[in-house]
């Protein structure tokens, strides 16, 4: 089998497993990517097919950002995936359950950008992305994992199943704060029933200017209007049918979901 053969084929697969719902297990070792390159290729196949279904690529996300999660599964660096137009909810937001496979919840700041983030020849810093910042809101990541065993998840196997994007929630956005105090923002997750979980950023414009020489590499560009959510302030957190979730970031504002 060829390489463009086999990226095709493993991008296909993947998108296969995830429309057909199926629980997720990494690559078989004849399509297993053979480097993080491999893995963006078979990702960007899975984009292909996924486009059709979701609508065009509305924003980003970085994954993997803590060094535990990336001992965990074998990486040294974060991995970034897309979100597709119509999995962008708006909150307070009612979602049906089992519209997800096994769904999960993370907390986020998500930056809606006012320019593109262009390939410039050198890399994007935190500095040049805040200048493209328009607005930011708390959001919340909808992780479909289904139903993975994690400590067995490779990365380069998540990298091409788009990191298990199921979408986002946004909140009501604002007018960016000062880097300082983007970088300092805390926030709380509230679901009926059980003890608030709280946490506080790790460099959100970090992560941004992170996604965006990702997505440069690939040879894209981050562009006017989309959303870039920037990894999660609490872990990752299941939520059940029925179940009301609140993110509140100090200073931002909150979004909401209510699942049935």
């Amino acid at each position: 089998m060829s390489t463009g053969d086999r990226i095709g084929q493993a991008g296909r697969q993947m998108w296969s497993e995830r429309s057909q719902r199926k629980d997720y297990v990494n690559l078989p070792e004849a399509l297993r990517p053979t480097g993080v390159d491999d893995a963006y290729a078979m990702q960007d196949v899975f984009h292909e097919q996924a486009i059709p279904v979701h609508g065009k690529i509305a924003g980003w996300k970085i994954a993997t950002t803590t060094k535990v999660m990336q001992q965990l599964m074998g990486i040294d660096s974060p991995c970034g995936g897309a979100i597709f137009e119509s999995t962008i909810h708006h909150g307070p937001a009612r979602l049906r359950h089992a519209d997800w496979v096994s769904l999960k919840i993370e907390c986020e700041l998500a930056f809606r950008l006012n320019a593109d983030l262009p390939d410039r020849g050198t890399p994007h810093t935190e500095e040049s992305v805040f200048e493209a910042v328009e607005s930011v809101m708390p959001a919340f990541e909808l992780v479909d994992d289904r139903h993975a065993v994690y400590k067995d998840t490779r990365a380069l196997s998540l990298i091409a199943d788009n990191c298990w994007n199921g979408g986002i929630v946004l909140g009501s956005p604002v007018k960016p704060p000062g880097r300082a105090a983007i970088d300092a923002a805390s926030g709380t997750l509230s679901i009926a029933g059980r003890p608030p979980l709280t946490g506080s950023a790790d460099g959100p414009l970090r992560a941004l200017a992170w996604v965006a020489n990702l997505v440069n590499r690939r040879g894209k560009t981050i562009c006017r209007g989309m959303v870039v959510i920037t990894g999660s302030v609490i872990p990752t957190t299941p939520i059940a049918p029925g179940e009301s979730a609140a993110f509140n970031v100090a200073g931002i504002g909150e979004v909401r979901i209510d699942t049935y």
